[in-house]
């Protein structure tokens, strides 16, 4: 009976963890979501600029030849060559300003023409490296979530098998009952007493351990994740104990990161029991976490 009971609570906190993790997963699918949709907009934005940059690069191609046209016509077009044609000395000058002026002309419309293709060509460039990233982190988020989705239904279907098996043993019908009823319908959760008192340890090769200040309380209701509160419930500061961390606690036992609250900052945790004279028990004490 010990061995399904403790195998039934890991199973509870191996899906605290999953169902902290999937909720992370959809939040940054849904952000990558509201930014593909942003980009949408953008390039919608970028090709009403091209269509018109080719609409402005087909009317200074116009404008360029009509001007080519004027010079053939006219001919010889060096300065010398008018000041001499001209019949008059207000003639040379009307003529020499009229040469100069679509002399500028033409080197404005190829200056707005080359910057615009230029801008065009760059703002595309960038445009597309960005939609390739936010496909690739769409993708990844995208599987992510199903292999948490999966995951999750693979502890939900290991709970409903120790569930059967309880049927089994009459004597443990009503607490694994309970424990796989709580899991499948995210109810209220074990009703245990406080794990015995267990001396610190060293934490093994690979997880990292964190001094924190622990405090006991005993409230109803759900978690920020939407799951409901019960045993193995510790409320954390996300910047430090990210939500989904698994954590062995010394006088508590194991526990996952799977609620916030708003007097929760810093290096300090939460520990959710199952009754109030437990968690005045606990009161407020610094232990040292083992993360992993």
């Amino acid at each position: 009976m010990q061995a399904l009971h403790a195998r039934a609570r890991h199973a509870l906190l191996d899906l605290y963890a999953i169902d902290s993790r999937l909720q992370a997963a959809q939040q940054r699918l849904s952000a990558l979501q509201s930014q593909a949709a942003s980009l949408q907009r953008e390039d919608q934005l970028l090709r009403q600029q091209l269509s018109s940059t080719r609409q402005t690069l087909s009317v200074s191609r116009e404008q360029l030849a009509i001007n080519l046209q004027v010079l053939y016509k006219q001919g010889d077009v060096s300065p010398l060559a008018v000041v001499l044609g001209a019949q008059s000395l207000d003639d040379a000058v009307t003529k020499l300003d009229a040469l100069s002026s679509l002399a500028d002309q033409s080197k404005k419309i190829v200056a707005v023409t080359t910057s615009a293709k230029t801008r065009l060509t760059t703002l595309r460039q960038t445009l597309s490296a960005r939609r390739a990233r936010l496909a690739a982190d769409v993708a990844a988020a995208r599987q992510t979530e199903v292999l948490l989705a999966s995951a999750r239904n693979q502890r939900l279907g290991f709970i409903g098998d120790l569930r059967t098996r309880a049927r089994l043993k009459q004597q443990q019908i009503d607490a694994l009952q309970r424990v796989a009823q709580q899991v499948e319908q995210k109810s209220n959760m074990i009703q245990v007493a406080a794990a015995p008192p267990e001396p610190v340890v060293p934490a093994p090769a690979g997880h990292r351990t964190l001094v924190v200040s622990s405090t006991g309380y005993s409230l109803p209701g759900h978690t920020s994740t939407g799951i409901p509160v019960g045993l193995g419930v510790v409320a954390v500061d996300p910047g430090v104990i990210p939500l989904g961390t698994r954590l062995t606690i010394p006088g508590y036992g194991e526990g996952v990161a799977a609620d916030t609250g708003s007097g929760v900052r810093g290096a300090d945790i939460d520990l959710w029991f199952p009754t109030l004279a437990a968690a005045q028990a606990w009161g407020r004490r610094t232990v040292t976490v083992t993360l992993h």
